[in-house]
């Protein structure tokens, strides 16, 4: 049976947020072939956000609100990327080839949009469609990329709008014991990023993109305790869709 393009909890919550986690899995469908990779590569950062989907569930109980997880790693289809990037379907990831991405041609690429792509960023519009809801966007980078270590254990990603992440950061940063990112190692660009700008920023609702340092979150040990910490920092939010304190 082929593992469906997306999961969603508590669909009917009627909780402050809405939880996304555009690379929840490392699926890759059966006819796919691993996508020429062995197990070890498949289990790395190049495949999915390691621990995303744990904090985004337990987000989504603690908070009683909705969450979408993709269910098809992002070697298939980057969810968080436009459907016309050219790393949409990578050829390679942090310097490893993915043999069954090479050369596709545009019916192939056309196919993983409409099989795996479309029906994930539907079922958000769907979601999304009448209510004013808080997004909340769940990644995780890795302590290290190309050499350079990543001393924050949580960072902000944000554009224009400072009405949430500022608060946040403060609140995060007052038991003076994590390093908090403030757009480091990543920003919110709408020229890069999809998810955010398309679902949230588009119909001006307020949001985040949150990542955590994969080894703060690769258990659940760690998932808990840092949804705990997140959930302890959020602002409220009102049915209007703005922040409260």
């Amino acid at each position: 049976m082929n593992q469906p393009a997306f999961e969603v909890l508590r669909r009917s919550a009627e909780g402050p947020f809405v939880i996304l986690c555009d690379h929840a899995s490392n699926h890759i469908p059966a006819e796919l072939n691993a996508l020429g990779l062995d197990p070890p590569n498949l289990a790395r950062h190049i495949a999915w956000d390691i621990g995303a989907a744990g904090v985004a569930r337990e987000l989504s109980n603690r908070f009683d609100s909705p969450a979408i997880l993709c269910g098809t790693s992002r070697l298939v289809i980057d969810c968080n990327r436009h459907p016309g990037a050219l790393d949409l379907i990578p050829e390679t990831s942090d310097g490893t080839l993915v043999p069954g991405n090479q050369n596709l041609t545009e019916q192939a690429k056309q196919s993983r949009i409409e099989r795996w792509f479309a029906p994930y960023h539907d079922e958000i519009e769907t979601l999304l469609t009448g209510r004013s809801r808080f997004v909340l966007s769940i990644h995780s980078m890795t302590p290290v990329l190309a050499g350079v270590p990543r001393p924050w254990q949580i960072s902000l990603s944000s554009h224009a709008d400072r009405s949430v992440v500022d608060p946040l950061l403060a609140a995060l940063r007052r038991p003076a014991d994590v390093i908090v990112g403030d757009n480091q190692p990543y920003d919110l660009d709408p020229a890069f990023d999809y998810t955010i700008p398309f679902h949230a920023m588009r119909r001006n609702l307020r949001y985040l993109q949150i990542e955590f340092r994969q080894d703060e979150i690769e258990d659940d040990k760690g998932q808990a305790a840092w949804a705990q910490r997140l959930a302890a920092a959020l602002p409220l939010t009102t049915e209007s869709g703005h922040v409260t304190h």
